[in-house]
């Protein structure tokens, strides 16, 4: 299987014969076989040159880019090696016709507030009291047969998403890492912190995954298409952030395996420090390589793999081979 590999630490990435070399601060220098490499992640201050670019290209890495604080802000997406001109044509057929876009997003809304619910209730069933926040979502989630639109659509998503956030005070019951309100840029709090770290490599790993499918990543459908980023990733990611991102977090915090030490304040914001990203990810990774039982394809299959599945379902209903339904947790 191949591997992503995460950079933390500054140096020079070159290419020596047929092999990925890293020379890094405080002599560290590494070997990373092509053959291996699936994903950079580049956290470090990292320098390289279009040779390694090429190299990159050929074997179809994909470099994925962390600023100064551990936020994404960009990657390196080689030429497209699944392209396929009948794909584009059907997912921007999907986005300009208005019901069809519409009826996908409606997919991708009940898809996340559905995985809400699940991990409301597998929290609930352990002993915190849940039981009014459940109550409020499942009102708001009856509202999405009303919207007439995306923007309604996402006013409830909005919804939901605030009363589910005062759940989490609740799971974690740590003074110091109270939720308050949803704060990104700059993230107000620890707990924003996390989240907002939680969500990058959210994104970056299912943008890697539509990399391997014949879906075009520029055109997502709840999210409104334009002409600066990739909106399919954040489409899918809404359904995956409550079951992956926010179950890692609780883990971590719940098992103290993050703490006050793990912050850095600058500029306005609180941002994790590298040992706490290295924590983080490690618990990351864990989370998607974890295997459940996927009752339609009858055997165990990891959340990574589970990702792709879902791109695949949404290529189906695309072509109009299968309508497509949203993962949704069976715990």
């Amino acid at each position: 299987m191949k591997e992503r590999i995460f950079v933390f630490t500054n140096g020079e990435l070159k290419r020596k014969q047929n092999t990925i070399y890293f020379e890094g601060e405080g002599g560290i220098k590494k070997f990373l076989p092509i053959e291996n490499l699936n994903e950079l992640h580049i956290f470090g201050e990292v320098t390289f040159n279009k040779e390694i670019l090429e190299f990159l290209t050929q074997n179809e890495v994909i470099l994925h880019f962390y600023n100064y604080y551990g936020y994404y802000i960009g990657s390196y997406y080689p030429r497209e090696h699944y392209n396929s001109g009948y794909m584009i044509l059907k997912q921007a057929e999907h986005y300009i016709d208005i019901e069809k876009r519409f009826h996908l997003a409606k997919k991708f809304v009940y898809g996340a507030a559905s995985n809400i619910e699940k991990v409301l209730n597998y929290y609930h069933s352990r002993g915190v009291d849940l039981s009014d926040i459940i109550s409020k979502i499942i009102n708001l989630t009856k509202l999405f047969n009303e919207c007439e639109n995306i923007e309604q659509l996402m006013a409830i998503e909005g919804n939901i998403r605030e009363v589910y956030y005062n759940a989490f005070d609740r799971i974690i019951d740590k003074e110091e890492f109270s939720f308050d309100e949803r704060s990104k840029k700059p993230p107000k709090n620890r707990l924003n912190a996390l989240i907002s770290f939680g969500n990058s490599l959210l994104y970056t790993t299912i943008l890697s995954e539509i990399y391997k499918t014949h879906l075009d990543p520029r055109i997502g459908f709840l999210h409104a298409t334009n002409f600066r980023r990739f909106t399919l990733n954040l489409d899918i990611s809404e359904i995956f952030k409550p079951i992956i991102v926010d179950r890692v977090i609780f883990y971590l915090l719940n098992k103290n395996m993050i703490d006050l030490s793990d912050f850095d304040q600058k500029l306005g914001g609180l941002y994790l420090k590298e040992k706490g990203r290295r924590t983080f990810i490690e618990k990351f990774e864990e989370r998607l390589n974890t295997t459940i039982k996927h009752r339609k394809i009858g055997k165990d299959v990891s959340y990574r793999r589970i990702l792709r599945l879902e791109l695949y379902k949404l290529e189906k209903h695309l072509i109009g081979e299968e309508e497509y339904e949203p993962f949704i947790s069976e715990w």
